[in-house]
């Protein structure tokens, strides 16, 4: 089932438990999907895309999130995280930090890198391959560690 369906199954569900907040984060991914298919002409959304799409809002949320709480905002905050876990639910499961290493050296071995000289190849190669199971951040961090 794509994601749009089950974002729609899954705001139905919201409507009828009054869940205000899940039924505004769902409504958000909702837009940005509909929005992306406005400015592609109407064209199918790809599983990647979805996937960027839910990465980059999840990632919005956590920097709101992490903005409010430095301001003491801890009623704001809150809205932002608990939209933050109802996002996440619809990514795919983020690998942990031990997967990633394993992963990431994978990737070192295949591209043959050995320096800091090579992380653009490494990065490109992980970004690609490790696609909504990790964050960028996290990859280029993992990245860097193992190539120092």
């Amino acid at each position: 089932m794509s994601l749009e369906l089950t974002i729609n199954e899954a705001i139905k569900t919201a409507m009828r438990a009054k869940d205000k907040v899940a039924l505004d984060s769902l409504r958000a991914v909702k837009s940005q999907i509909q929005l992306l298919k406005t400015e592609s002409l109407g064209a199918e959304v790809s599983p990647e895309q979805e996937i960027a799409i839910l990465q980059r809002m999840v990632k919005q949320r956590k920097d709101s999130y992490d903005q409010f709480a430095a301001q003491g905002r801890n009623d704001l905050a809150e809205v932002e995280e608990a939209q933050m876990k109802i996002i996440e639910q619809f990514l795919p499961k983020q690998l942990s930090a031990e997967e990633l290493e394993a992963e990431m050296k994978q990737i070192i071995a295949e591209t043959g890198a050995e320096s800091m000289k090579d992380l653009g190849k490494v990065m490109g190669v992980a970004s690609k391959n490790l696609a909504g199971k990790s964050d960028g951040k996290s990859i280029s961090e993992m990245a860097k560690k193992l190539l120092s």
